[in-house]
């Protein structure tokens, strides 16, 4: 038998699904028992379950009442506004089930967790906008419904604002705005609306109370435009624009803030539809909070914020670094090159030093004063245009805050901060043909950035972009057809002035995975490489660059992209030891690996440790280990390192150790079989404890990054492209990888995951890592990012898009002998545009966020936050599959737009392929617990597309708060 609902008599903590969440409540709510209310539709009272309050509970929620079943109670002298009902109730049928509450007339659908038993009952709760004295609230089994529950009680208590709040409605209006109550979910008596474009100028003027010099004004806003928008916030005649995003329904309310100048005591707030914003929100509520932080200077960089190694500990207000070994390293954007002031904002009971490193070069020791309270020291550094990274070691007895430098400017808020302008050449002027945009594997234009590339199919047909910034360096990515080479002109102010030599050589391929048939073969794909020239000269913003077809070699040019930069030497660093001086000369064809490795050797010898490669061309045949040696090259543009028949490359092999400022081409043109390689990666990790990697770049290697051992190991300003496999890969294979951080880097057509962490060596893990502030695009294969098991990894702010094949945009997986999960694995703040595939081989949808439990369960705590998904191929988040994915935590996750693969095609099985079945979530299978809060699906796509799909309600999906469009 079902059994009944109630809810407990709350004070100011309301359980939620599981999870306390402390509001500003009453403390007395109103508890209606269910057997108390009017029963209709075959619900009737029942006791034979244990557990319940009052008399009795209510059952009869069956399937054979479907439609009908209902509990209804009628409030009086219920408080007029936002007010919060409790739902109590028992679900012991072992999934997710559903009820259908109305309020006055609308109706909204409840999920109701399971329970462990018909004995056992939880709560959901909900904020709803009531009138003052009578309302009508009904629970009932609708038709949309899949009930079978039984109800307890429900309780309804008014919410009332926090202390210091100022309702919208108590202030004085102007210009149209005005009271209004439509939208539920405001405190108050109502809200303020009329910030219409009608209306522009209309304002809301308030008196509020402040109790410091400096605060924080928050805005309590409903949004529901689907996009953002911007009001104007005034505190006594200083005016700020305030940006507030979209909330999931003009029934969903958030909160945005601005630091405002206040006095104590009185102060005059407005807030306005300013002739600069572009309005059309309402308004619930404001306050000012006292702000008791110390403002950060202008161009300043936390230092807790960045990389601590070694041993450094992140402490309540900096960093501490406790021995010599311990480290702290954080990249800045720099505005322009030359010579910067670098201040240090520090206490120290004592007098002391500290060593900074810019872009991993030593420098001198900087004086500390000791004393109490927080100082400051200076130093001064060359600093390069673009990406530095600023780090400090040796200050025991030191606590270190945060660094100001002059000249700076803010990093990219997600994705890495690149020196480089990319134009596409879609959106350039041409005389070629524009592909239309598809993604359907083996088809050129769905391996393209931004699904589009132009065809250069006739002599004298053309791309042409106009500079936006200076250049003097262009990487064109060009596909020709397979077995060809063809020159591509470059014009640069109507002037001919280079000549891309492109070629097929590191491209095309064929068959399934490891793609080892010939020409011909099946599922043809990898079209695009990459092609480098440096101009003549640095041309001005405004200069018109074309690239041409001029000749008739190849029988098309298909052009995607131009990257066009500046590209500025590095100098040698003081005693570093030259490599001419060990055998390796630049330029005279023969290999250089074994001057390389002298060179090495004599630089251990040192006080520096450096060697230095002039600019330059080497040969780089084999492989060349490194141990706590710096090796360093005149920059990307100018030193470069080739391998040859498959070879060449570095391998960290001991503590201690930098690889900066060169570039690697290596010459693998096939995958290798997973229990058959030949080839090598640009740079293999063996014991990389305190490396560091900066500013480097690699082309047509196996991998990027191997890392098999590492402790404290930091990259940053990476550029990796056209790898065979993993553009980079932390495995831990050689023991126990811990405290990675990559970050600043760029990833494009790696023939693996972009990145990934993959903790599969029985004895030992990935843990404390995390890839940050990265741009992944048009992994060829797989993943843009991917965590495989492991422990506190992190995957945040940054950007991946495109994915070709067989991959997601993330992924979270058991997959690969994968280690379990444990600790918190986080996937944050990070944009995923036109992301998730086809699988071909298993005939199913991915999505733009993959968490695919195949080996295990996935038991460790899931974080999935702040992500925006754009246009996802098929599913936006896909949960898989036939196991359980346990203590997930989803929230603040936009979904615009799915099934954006609109082109229908039968693959090489015969499998028709369409856009169909493209969900905004989807529990595939899969079993489990997660709680979704602020979860927002829109632009579903593709027949039989629906917002949520829980394939036989499997997955139990506790709802929170701000969740539509699902």
């Amino acid at each position: 038998m079902l059994s009944k609902i109630r809810a407990a008599v709350l004070a100011a903590t309301v359980v939620v699904g599981g999870i306390a969440a402390t509001g500003p409540v009453s403390a007395a709510p109103i508890v209606f028992q269910a057997e108390s209310a009017a029963l209709s539709g075959g619900a009737r009272a029942e006791t034979e379950h244990a557990g319940y309050t009052g008399s009795a509970y209510v059952g009869g929620f069956t399937d054979a009442n479907r439609g009908t079943a209902a509990v209804t109670v009628t409030t009086s002298g219920s408080t007029a506004g936002a007010n919060r009902l409790v739902l109590r109730y028992a679900n012991g049928t072992g999934g997710s089930r559903t009820v259908t509450l109305a309020v006055n007339g609308g109706t909204r659908q409840l999920s109701l967790p399971a329970t462990a038993g018909w004995a056992s009952w939880g709560t959901v709760s909900q904020d709803v906008t009531l009138n003052a004295g009578a309302n009508t609230l009904a629970v009932r089994y609708g038709s949309g419904d899949n009930g079978n529950v039984n109800l307890d009680s429900l309780s309804v208590e008014p919410v009332v604002p926090a202390a210091g709040v100022v309702e919208a409605e108590s202030g004085t209006l102007s210009g149209g705005a005005r009271v209004e109550s439509e939208h539920s979910g405001h405190t108050g008596s109502g809200y303020v609306g009329g910030f219409v474009d009608a209306n522009r100028g209309a304002a809301a003027a308030f008196t509020v109370t402040g109790t410091a010099t400096r605060s924080s004004l928050t805005l309590r806003y409903a949004n529901g435009t689907g996009s953002p928008r911007t009001m104007t916030a005034t505190v006594n005649g200083v005016a700020h624009q305030v940006s507030l995003p979209a909330t999931a329904s003009w029934s969903e309310w958030a909160t945005a803030s601005v630091a405002v100048a206040t006095a104590a005591g009185a102060n005059t707030v407005a807030v306005s539809f300013g002739s600069a914003d572009n309005g059309n929100v309402n308004l619930d509520s404001v306050a000012l909070t006292a702000d008791s932080t110390e403002p950060t200077p202008e161009g300043a960089y936390e230092l807790e914020t960045g990389f601590l190694g070694g041993g450094a500990v992140p402490t309540s207000s900096g960093v501490s670094l406790p021995g010599a070994g311990a480290r702290v390293i954080r990249a800045i954007n720099q505005t322009a090159a030359g010579t910067a002031t670098i201040t240090v904002r520090y206490t120290a009971s004592a007098n002391g030093t500290v060593t900074p490193y810019v872009n991993g070069v030593k420098g001198a020791q900087v004086s500390l004063s000791g004393g109490s309270g927080w100082r400051t020291a200076t130093h001064t550094a060359t600093l390069r245009a673009g990406l530095n990274i600023i780090g400090y070691q040796g200050a025991t007895g030191v606590e270190l805050d945060h660094v100001t430098v002059t000249g700076s400017a803010a990093l990219a808020t997600r994705g890495a901060t690149v020196p480089f302008t990319t134009y596409e050449a879609e959106s350039a002027t041409t005389t070629g043909t524009r592909l239309a945009p598809v993604r359907q594997y083996t088809s050129e234009a769905a391996e393209a950035s931004g699904r589009g590339a132009v065809k250069l199919t006739g002599t004298g047909q053309h791309v042409q972009i106009t500079l936006t910034k200076p250049a003097n360096a262009l990487t064109v990515r060009a596909s020709v057809p397979d077995g060809t080479t063809a020159p591509l002109a470059v014009y640069a102010g109507g002037t001919k002035v280079a000549d891309l030599a492109l070629t097929s050589k590191y491209s095309w391929m064929y068959g399934a995975y490891p793609f080892a048939e010939g020409p011909g073969g099946a599922r043809p794909h990898r079209y695009f490489d990459d092609a480098r020239v440096l101009l003549p000269q640095t041309y001005p913003a405004g200069t018109v660059i074309r690239l041409a077809k001029d000749t008739a070699a190849g029988a098309h040019i298909t052009v995607d992209l131009v990257d066009a930069e500046v590209a500025t030497a590095t100098t040698a660093p003081a005693g570093y030891v030259d490599v001419r001086n060990h055998g390796a000369h630049p330029g005279d064809g023969a290999d250089d690996s074994a001057g390389l490795r002298a060179a090495i050797a004599a630089a251990q010898g040192t006080a520096t440790k450096g060697v230095w490669l002039p600019a330059g061309s080497y040969n780089l045949n084999s492989i060349v280990n490194v141990s706590g040696v710096d090796v360093r090259g005149a920059g990307i543009w100018h030193t470069v390192l080739n391998g040859a028949n498959r070879r060449g490359g570095f391998a960290i092999t001991g503590e201690g150790t930098t690889i900066a400022d060169l570039m690697f081409d290596g010459d693998v043109t096939t995958r290798d079989p997973d229990d058959a390689p030949n080839s090598d990666s640009f740079i293999e990790v063996e014991s990389g404890s305190g490396a560091t990697v900066f500013n480097v770049a690699t082309n047509h290697a196996k991998t990027g990054l191997w890392l098999k051992q590492a402790d404290g190991f930091y990259a940053a300003g990476l550029r990796v492209r056209n790898t065979m496999a993993d553009g980079l890969n932390i495995n831990g294979n050689n023991g126990p990888t811990t405290n990675v951080r990559v970050e600043q880097s760029t990833f494009r057509n790696t023939g693996d995951d972009g990145m990934a962490m993959w903790s599969w060596n029985p004895n030992s893990a990935v843990s404390r890592s995390v890839f940050a502030f990265n741009t992944i695009a048009l992994p060829i294969l797989a993943n843009g990012a991917a965590i495989y098991g492991g422990t506190d990894n992190r995957i945040e702010d940054s950007l991946i898009s495109d994915t070709v094949f067989n991959g997601a945009g993330v992924m979270v997986s058991s997959w690969h002998d994968a280690k379990p999960f444990g600790g918190t694995t986080a996937v944050q703040r990070t944009t995923l545009t036109r992301a998730g595939t086809r699988n071909w081989d298993w005939n199913t949808h991915t999505g733009a966020v993959w968490v695919f439990a195949e080996r295990a369960d996935i038991t460790g705590a899931l974080v999935l936050r702040d992500l925006e998904i754009t246009d996802a191929s098929y599913h936006g988040l896909l949960f898989s599959w036939s196991k359980a994915i346990t203590n997930l935590t989803v929230s603040d996750v936009r979904i615009n737009g799915t099934g954006g693969a609109t082109d229908a095609f039968t693959d090489d099985k015969g499998v028709a392929v369409s856009n169909a079945g493209s969900h905004g979530l989807h529990f595939n299978l899969v079993t489990g617990t997660g709680r979704f809060d602020r979860v927002t699906v829109a632009g579903v796509k593709g027949t039989g597309s629906q917002g949520v799909v829980n394939d036989e309600n499997r997955f139990t999906v506790q709802r929170g708060t701000g969740n539509s469009g699902w």
